[in-house]
């Protein structure tokens, strides 16, 4: 993870957590890539207006599922939809950096000392320190670190780590289903689920 530098890019990405399920089940039936970028375009699977919104979607999507082997697409396919979100998340966390430094840093250890809201307050804070540690990120625009905060966020509740009531963004860590759990320690991602978790 520590290899990975620091990007922006998630800017132009959203959950799409039904899409991706759909590319999911796509591999999972032994389809090639290429294979399921030309379904797509042509069915129109991830309900985008216009093709070239429907090519970069999908481009984005099979470059997440690209992160999954076979254990995980069948793991996926086997899993309540908690689960399924959370292996979307994961897929996403595993190749940004600063969103899992984000979900470590911020959202495990306010789960740690049991703080039970999460604030923009703590994004501005995350970020100020990020600044700090590296030129890349202090180089970019308030606009910029603003958008990917709010873009967090909103991932976190897609994903169930935040329950919104009354504006306010309620930490609620989920509990691991235990395949998962068990795949993520056997591949060393044992970070990944102390992130998640919120535990030590």
């Amino acid at each position: 993870m520590n290899s990975l530098k620091y990007s922006s890019g998630l800017m132009s990405h959203s959950f799409w957590f039904h899409e991706f399920r759909t590319v999911v089940k796509l591999r999972k039936k032994g389809m090639g890539y290429e294979e399921i970028k030309k379904k797509c375009l042509e069915e129109n699977l991830v309900g985008a207006v216009k093709e070239y919104r429907t090519l970069r979607i999908t481009n984005y999507i099979i470059a997440r599922v690209k992160n999954m082997d076979d254990r995980l697409v069948e793991l996926f396919c086997e899993s309540d939809m908690p689960t399924q979100k959370l292996i979307n998340l994961i897929t996403v966390i595993r190749t940004d950096r600063l969103f899992f430094e984000f979900l470590y840093e911020v959202y495990r250890e306010k789960s740690i000392i049991g703080t039970g809201v999460l604030e923009k307050e703590d994004v501005n804070v995350f970020f100020t320190r990020k600044e700090t540690q590296s030129e890349d990120i202090a180089k970019w625009k308030d606009t910029t670190k603003k958008r990917l905060g709010s873009l967090y966020l909103n991932f976190m509740v897609d994903a169930n780590l935040l329950t919104v009531i009354d504006k306010k963004r309620t930490i609620s860590p989920p509990i691991l289903d235990v395949a998962l759990e068990r795949y993520l320690l056997a591949n060393g991602e044992d970070a990944i689920v102390k992130a998640l978790t919120g535990v030590n």
